[in-house]
């Protein structure tokens, strides 16, 4: 009989180190979740070791430097799209995702299927343990709601990411196939779950960031790592604008903007988007010498100027389609992107070249990551607003971030007629209010947010073919129309083999 083994438990007691392909269960199967969790001060350091796994590389069985956590997801989805391309082949870390050619390795435990698939189920597997054991907890009470919550955020965080990326879009897809829901811990030998459905596995999202959301009210958030009220919301908005329910995306957005202290960031104070201290970040992981992954890590694949670093060999560049979008009065086009030049040279001396994440040390490697700002969630409002038709509301919301970026803006947004229609060519002209409000969305969160996601819930493909494209791999003999199976990956075949209730029916396309 087949049996759930993709399961690695209590890794806030276990040292924290990269996960092997082979996961590990103990000290589940000596110890139960309820004894171990007796107090609050436990629970605690299961969700700081959940925290850490988000910067922790070596999610596959070989190819560890690419498999490196959030961040190194998002920059996956990026690429995938159309407004970000690698300069470079380099290693070949990302590239194939640039390429769109990673189907083929679902077969093994080295590629994005499994590795994607084993990182977020392994953080759910830590946090069902905390989830589990609320009502036993000891401790003060406070404290324990505290910690709760952050699980019940960080399980409805991963379900997130897992449906949007082993299946299209929630709108029209209600009835697909959705990702296996665990809600009570599980150790080696417990029975798979069935895939369900989209809807059935968004119902679980929401209820469980609802129930983040009534827990973490009125709890400080202790270290800008912790999830608090705020960021749930910010995590709801989310999760709603994917839904196409604008009305509780912007209500959840604006709720998440009421963070004391709060404020967005001028570019110059953004630097080079690698400290949490800064007034807009709202989330993200303080990165300290003893925690940098070097090689693996986001600014070394980010970052051309840091010498003997993956990106100085494969850079990363902004499309010249959406850069050619971008004002000449906005201070973004420079700072955070190299203008065209002449003859490209080493670095980031290449056309295009992304300025915008920059390592904050050198000779360590460090920079913190940035997991969530206020920008996105005026930029979730705004959009919100805009789609139920609230014009004059969208345009005071998006005036907020666009007067700050552009000097030019209150002009260029005066152009723009007011509708909630946007552009199919996504390197078209700028005409209505949508498509301002989701150009500055791609300018703002270009490289952190996953541009991928963005199309599929906006019903979008791409062409990367157009005249003076600077795109070095075109794609253009694949599909990249809406809701592509490309778009998404195959489960891995390791779930197929060890899950008893999925099997190759359930499989995704699979395009090779």
């Amino acid at each position: 009989m087949k049996k759930l083994i993709y399961i690695l438990s209590l890794v806030g007691l276990l040292g924290l180190n990269s996960c092997s392909d082979e996961l590990n269960t103990e000290p589940t199967d000596k110890v139960s979740g309820s004894t171990i969790f007796a107090d609050v001060t436990s629970a605690k350091s299961a969700i700081n070791g959940v925290y850490r796994l988000l910067y922790t590389s070596g999610w596959s069985s070989s190819w560890g430097t690419e498999n490196n956590g959030q961040t190194g997801i998002q920059l996956m989805a990026d690429l995938m799209a159309e407004d970000h391309l690698m300069y470079s082949q380099g290693q070949g870390w990302f590239y194939e995702d640039y390429r769109l050619n990673v189907h083929a390795d679902y077969t093994h435990k080295s590629g994005r299927p499994y590795a994607v698939w084993n990182f977020y189920y392994t953080i759910i597997s830590n946090v069902n343990y905390i989830i589990a054991a609320e009502e036993t907890m000891g401790g003060d009470p406070q404290e324990r709601d505290n910690i709760v919550g952050q699980a019940y955020a960080m399980r409805a965080f991963c379900y997130f990411y897992l449906i949007q990326l082993y299946q299209q879009t929630y709108e029209g897809h209600e009835d697909a196939p959705g990702v296996p829901v665990y809600t009570e811990p599980t150790a080696a030998g417990s029975e798979g779950k069935p895939r369900g459905t989209v809807q059935e596995t968004y119902d679980q999202i929401n209820s469980d960031i609802n129930r983040a959301i009534e827990l973490l009210e009125g709890k400080s958030q202790s270290h800008i790592s912790n999830v608090d009220y705020y960021v749930a919301n910010g995590f709801k908005a989310r999760i709603a604008l994917v839904q196409h329910d604008y009305a509780t995306a912007a209500a959840a957005a604006a709720e998440a903007l009421k963070k004391n202290g709060l404020k967005l960031a001028s570019i110059s104070e953004l630097g080079g988007n690698n400290d949490t201290g800064v007034s807009d970040v709202m989330w993200g992981c303080e990165i300290t010498t003893d925690q940098t992954s070097g090689f693996a890590g986001f600014f070394s694949h980010m970052d051309a100027d840091a010498t003997g670093m993956y990106a100085s060999m494969a850079q990363k560049c902004i499309s010249s389609g959406l850069y050619n979008l971008i004002s000449d009065t906005d201070t973004r086009k420079t700072a955070w992107f190299r203008e065209p030049l002449a003859k490209d040279g080493t670095g980031s001396m290449v056309s295009y070249c992304q300025l915008k994440f920059k390592m904050a040390d050198y000779t360590t490697w460090t920079g913190d990551y940035l997991l969530m700002r206020a920008e996105e969630m005026v930029l979730i409002k705004a959009e919100a607003e805009c789609h139920q038709g609230q014009y004059s509301e969208a345009r005071a919301t998006i005036s907020q971030l666009g007067d700050l970026r552009d000097t030019n803006f209150a002009e260029r947004l005066a152009s723009r007629t007011d509708a909630n229609t946007y552009n199919t060519n996504t390197n078209a002209p700028l005409k209505t209010l949508m498509d301002e409000i989701l150009f500055q969305r791609r300018v703002e969160l270009w490289g952190e947010a996953g541009r991928i996601f963005d199309l599929q819930r906006l019903g979008l493909g791409y062409s990367r073919v157009y005249e003076g494209s600077n795109h070095t791999e075109t794609v253009s003999t694949k599909n990249t129309d809406v809701a592509s199976p490309l778009f998404i990956f195959p489960l891995p075949q390791s779930e197929l083999d060890g899950n008893e209730n999925i099997t190759a029916e359930d499989q995704n396309p699979i395009v090779m």
